[in-house]
């Protein structure tokens, strides 16, 4: 009995490699937050290795990401970071969302609540565990955009639209 429920779940095993999600190597950068913000080789550099495997359209796959159901659960936090901020598509967003999501990178930063743990366990991408300096370098980084927005637009144009 044991040996059929073994192979049964093999084969399950075997069948799910067919289904894989979409993956994330678009790298359109037509609305990318460079084409708008000055974003410096050191800073780029950061999120390239912290942010922009959830946060862009180029996520740079393990090889891990080549099985199922892994391929799964790394794809739903792809898409769940893209949802909630999404660099390549950042110039796109009206100027007051822009401006928030600045506040949030900082936000997140600060706190320590990005990147996600899990982007780290196991030794997995070390070169995302962010040094002090290195997050203060994001986070200056985003108030001097937050302070080009406010010197350069309308005060009305950054906040959010009054719900009636």
């Amino acid at each position: 009995m044991v040996r059929k429920v073994l192979i049964v779940l093999l084969i399950l095993l075997v069948i799910i490699q067919f289904f894989r999600p979409e993956r994330n190597e678009s790298n359109d950068l037509t609305y990318d937050i460079s084409t708008k913000y000055e974003v410096p080789a050191e800073v780029n550099e950061l999120l390239k290795v912290s942010c922009n495997d959830c946060h862009s359209n180029k996520t740079e796959y393990p090889w891990y990401a080549n099985v199922q159901p892994v391929a799964w659960w790394l794809n739903e936090h792809v898409v769940d970071g893209k949802k909630h901020l999404n660099y390549s598509e950042f110039t796109k967003k009206p100027l007051f969302v822009q401006n928030h999501k600045l506040e949030e990178t900082i936000e997140m930063v600060e706190k320590k609540e990005m990147p996600l743990a899990s982007y780290t366990y196991f030794g997995l991408h070390p070169q995302a565990n962010l040094t002090d300096e290195q997050r203060e370098m994001i986070i200056d980084w985003a108030k001097a955009q937050m302070r080009y927005l406010k010197e350069t637009y309308p005060a009305d144009s950054l906040a959010f639209p009054k719900r009636d």
